[in-house]
């Protein structure tokens, strides 16, 4: 099962974990995902809706998403429910998964890395490459490390 439910009005698109997206993103880089003048729901909705891909994963030994946008599941050609259960490490091919997992690596030491670059496949085998991803680490309310987010607009179907 996953641990929320699809975003979705009836449930305020998950303000409360975009919130924590937006606060630690903030805090890493002084950028926004969306305006903070908008009330907490429509920025959910909109970043739920949004035409670039926004993911999140926890901070288990091997992480699962917690969060995915539409954009992203589109591109791993997943539901919300399979997204949710699938292990992040998963979502690149296997020879690319160490190469991720340093990556990852990295981004907890420093708080935040962009100009992120690597392959992903979807689930039906195809593949496709993201450019200049940002990824950072999320925190929850006390500051503790609780997981990692992504957001990326640039990407590339590959033959």
């Amino acid at each position: 099962m996953s641990r929320f439910p699809e975003p979705s009005a009836a449930n305020d698109f998950l303000a409360a974990h975009v919130a924590r997206l937006q606060t630690s993103l903030r805090r890493w880089t002084g950028r926004e995902l969306v305006d903070r003048a908008l009330p907490l729901p429509e920025q959910a909705q909109r970043l739920f809706e949004a035409p670039f891909a926004l993911l999140s994963h926890d901070a288990a030994p091997d992480p699962v998403f917690t969060y995915v946008n539409r954009t992203a599941m589109a591109l791993w050609e997943m539901d919300w429910t399979a997204m949710t259960r699938l292990p992040s490490r998963l979502s690149a091919e296997p020879m690319e998964q160490a190469a991720r997992a340093r990556f990852l690596a990295d981004v907890a030491a420093r708080g935040f890395v962009d100009q992120y670059e690597g392959v992903r496949i979807a689930k039906s085998g195809r593949r496709f490459r993201i450019r200049d991803a940002l990824l950072w680490n999320l925190l929850d309310e006390t500051g503790q490390l609780c997981g990692q987010a992504a957001m990326f607009s640039d990407w590339q179907f590959l033959p």
